[in-house]
């Protein structure tokens, strides 16, 4: 299903003076919820009414406004993956459909921790940052340094990657540490991109030799660039969860996944490599 004048099928959303708007970053305006009926007009074709009656009705969490058209750049969720089977899995699907027949860019974030009210803004002001400066190289040259490996002053007064969504949760793991509430100071993780799936991300952290506290998320990307590797945010937003979960877990008992069986999970995965996109790295961490 492709639509012959993608243009013609997606909405332009009402400036409006900003005034219904979250927030705005570099001439964008970030709107809150909205279905996809607000923004796809009528029902394209190569869709049925019952497709269109059951998708027009899935909402998505952020939608990104472009300076120039008024179209949305980039219409986002962000929160646990529906379960194989449901109806919400269903209907996204249904919309994943109808997307791919007006060609509106979709940008889904896959956490059981992560929401759009809290971690939706930064994510937003992130991913439209790196594509900027993704897009300022010279002619077809590609800027020298990637977005996410830029160097300068890190939380913690170190040198490093400050484009790393994940600092602030790994000098957080080092105070825990400090304060004996974890075993290991480190927040250690993967990435994989899967052939026909989404990139995906691992963190993890120990707080106990035997016990790892452990996040997964999920991108995927239809029609849109995140002006970085989508494995590798993925891995920064897994460890964003962590430090959500450190929060909770100086106060609370944290569901904690047996070191043993963390090893094992990463193994089946290994053995899964033909499946992902440039392999597997991790052979290293296969090993208790």
């Amino acid at each position: 299903m492709t639509s012959t004048d993608e243009r013609g099928w997606l909405r332009a959303l009402p400036a409006d003076g900003g005034r219904d708007a979250l927030f705005s970053r570099a001439g964008h305006l970030v709107y809150g919820t909205r279905r996809l009926s607000e923004l796809v007009q009528g029902r394209p074709p190569g869709v049925t009414g019952s497709q269109w009656g059951s998708a027009s009705r899935t909402a998505f969490d952020l939608v990104v406004r472009g300076p120039e058209t008024g179209q949305p750049v980039v219409a986002v969720t962000i929160g646990p993956v529906p379960l194989p089977g449901s109806a919400e899995q269903r209907a996204e699907r249904l919309a994943d459909a109808v997307g791919a027949a007006v060609g509106l860019p979709v940008l889904r974030i896959g956490s059981p921790t992560l929401r759009a009210a809290e971690h939706g803004r930064r994510l937003i002001e992130y991913v439209l940052d790196a594509r900027a400066y993704a897009a300022g190289g010279t002619g077809d040259e590609p800027a020298p340094v990637g977005f996410r490996d830029i160097l300068g002053r890190m939380p913690d007064g170190r040198t490093g990657p400050v484009n790393d969504l994940g600092a602030l949760a790994r000098a957080a793991a080092v105070e825990a540490y400090v304060a004996g509430q974890l075993a290991d100071p480190i927040v250690r993780g993967l990435h994989v991109r899967w052939t026909e799936g989404p990139a995906q991300g691992w963190s993890w952290v120990q707080p106990r030799l035997d016990g790892c506290l452990v996040e997964r998320v999920s991108i995927t990307a239809q029609r849109f660039s995140c002006g970085v590797d989508e494995a590798r945010l993925a891995e920064d937003l897994a460890a964003v969860a962590i430090g959500e979960r450190l929060r909770v877990a100086r106060s609370e008992d944290p569901d904690l996944l047996p070191r043993a069986d963390l090893t094992a999970e990463i193994a089946a995965l290994s053995r899964r490599r033909d499946e992902l996109v440039g392999g597997f790295a991790y052979d290293h961490l296969c090993v208790a």
